[in-house]
C-alpha cells in the first residue's frame, strides 16, 4: 500500500511546491524560481537540509506511526490518575462529587498506588491507537488530497483534514477498544481486577470476545468527532498563528519556535476536542462498567445533565494531552528528520484564476 501511495505523494498539494525530489530519493527544500533576494538567501541556506526519507514513502509513514505510539502512549499513561477520577465521577457522581473530592476518596480507599490503576491497558491501548491515528492520518491526507486535486485540496482543506482524521480514527478505535474496556473495568469496579492480567481472562470468561468490543460503537461516537476536531482545529490554528500571531514566516523560525507554535495550537484544539467528545465519553465509561446495557439505554438514563459530568476534569486532561501529543509527535518528526511541510499556500494556478497575480 505504501509503495502505491509514494508516487501520489509527490503530487500532493500540501507538499509541492515547497519540496521536490532529487535523484537519490531524498527531498530537499526547493528555492522559488523568482523569489526576492532575502528569501533566496533563506532558501539557499535551507537547501543543504536533507531529510531522512521522502515524503509519503513507507519509511515516512512508519516513523509517523512510531511518533503516534510515543505521543499517545506516554501522555495517556502519564494522565492515568486524572483519567481514573474522571471515569469514577462519570459512573458514580454521588460518591465522587468533584475532581478534588475524587482524588481524596481514591487515595483514602486505595492509597496513592490506587491512582495508577489501569496504567497497563492505557499504555498498550493508546499506543496502538496512536499508531493508527497519526500514521493513517498522513496516509489518508495524501490519498484524499490527490483525489481532490491541487486547487480543490487547498480550497477544501478543512474538509480534507476532517475526512482524513475520521478515516484514521475508525481503525484506531478498533485497535483501542479491547484495552479501553479492560481499563474502565479496572478503574470503576472495585474488587473486579487490579491488573490487566487479572481483568482480561475474567472478562473473556464472563462475556467472551464481545466484552472487548461492545464499546467500539460508543468509542467511534466519542473518538471520531474528537479526532476530527483535534486534527482540523490544529491544522487551521497553526495556519492562523503563523499568519496573524507569529511575527516572522515559519521558514525563519527555529525548530524550537516551531514546536512552541505546535504546543499552543495543540492546546487550543484540545479544549474543543474535550467539549465535542465528552457526552460519548460518559456513555463509554458507564457502558464498560455495566453488563447487558446498550449505548442508547445508558444515554437515556444519564440524560442531558448527566453526560456532562466530569467535563472540567476532561478539559484539563484533554487540553494538556492534545498539546503534549502534538508537541511530542512533531518532535519525533524533527528528531528523525522527516519532511514537515509548512501550512498550505494557494496554488499559483488558483491565484491566476482569481486574478491575484499579474
Amino acid at each position: 500500500m505504501f509503495s502505491s501511495i509514494a508516487p501520489l505523494a509527490r503530487l500532493n498539494p500540501f507538499y509541492a511546491p515547497h519540496f521536490q525530489l532529487v535523484q537519490d530519493g531524498v527531498r530537499k527544500r526547493a528555492e522559488p524560481a523568482e523569489a526576492p533576494t532575502a528569501r533566496r538567501g533563506l532558501a539557499a541556506a535551507s537547501a543543504a537540509e536533507e531529510y531522512s526519507c521522502a515524503y509519503g514513502s513507507g519509511r515516512f509513514f512508519m516513523l509517523c506511526g512510531l511518533g503516534g505510539i510515543i505521543s499517545c502512549g506516554t501522555t495517556h499513561t502519564a494522565l492515568v490518575p486524572l483519567d481514573l477520577v474522571k471515569c469514577r465521577m462519570q459512573v458514580d457522581p454521588q460518591k465522587y462529587k468533584s475532581i478534588f473530592n475524587g482524588f481524596s476518596v481514591t487515595v483514602k480507599e486505595d492509597g496513592v498506588r490506587g491512582l495508577a490503576k489501569g496504567w497497563a491497558p492505557t499504555f498498550i491501548g493508546y499506543s496502538m491507537q496512536g499508531l493508527c491515528k497519526f500514521g493513517f492520518y498522513e496516509v489518508f491526507k495524501i490519498l484524499y488530497g490527490n483525489m481532490l486535486g491541487e486547487e480543490n485540496a487547498y480550497l477544501w482543506r478543512t474538509s480534507l483534514y476532517l475526512a482524513a482524521s475520521a478515516s484514521a480514527e475508525f481503525f484506531a478505535d478498533i485497535a483501542l477498544a479491547p484495552m479501553e474496556a479492560a481499563k474502565v473495568r479496572i478503574q470503576t469496579q472495585p474488587g473486579y481486577a487490579n491488573t490487566l492480567r487479572q481483568a482480561v481472562p475474567k472478562m473473556f470468561g464472563e462475556e467472551g470476545i464481545w466484552a472487548f468490543y461492545k464499546g467500539v460503537a460508543p468509542l467511534w461516537m466519542r473518538q471520531i468527532p474528537y479526532t476530527m476536531m483535534k486534527f482540523a482545529c490544529f491544522e487551521r490554528t497553526v495556519e492562523a498563528l503563523y499568519k496573524y500571531v507569529v511575527p516572522k514566516p515559519r521558514s525563519e523560525c527555529t525548530k524550537a519556535e516551531q514546536l512552541v507554535v505546535t504546543f499552543i495550537a495543540g492546546y487550543i484544539a484540545g479544549v474543543f476536542c474535550a467539549i465535542v467528545s465528552h457526552p460519548a465519553d460518559s456513555v463509554v465509561s458507564v457502558l464498560n462498567k455495566e453488563k447487558g446495557s446498550s449505548a442508547s439505554q445508558v444515554l437515556m438514563r444519564l440524560g442531558f445533565k448527566g453526560v456532562w459530568k466530569g467535563l472540567f476534569a476532561r478539559i484539563i486532561m484533554i487540553g494538556t494531552l492534545t498539546a503534549l501529543q502534538w508537541f511530542i509527535y512533531d518532535s519525533v518528526k524533527v528528531y528523525f528528520r522527516l519532511p514537515r511541510p509548512p501550512p498550505p499556500e494557494m496554488p499559483e494556478s488558483l491565484k491566476k484564476k482569481l486574478g491575484l497575480t499579474e
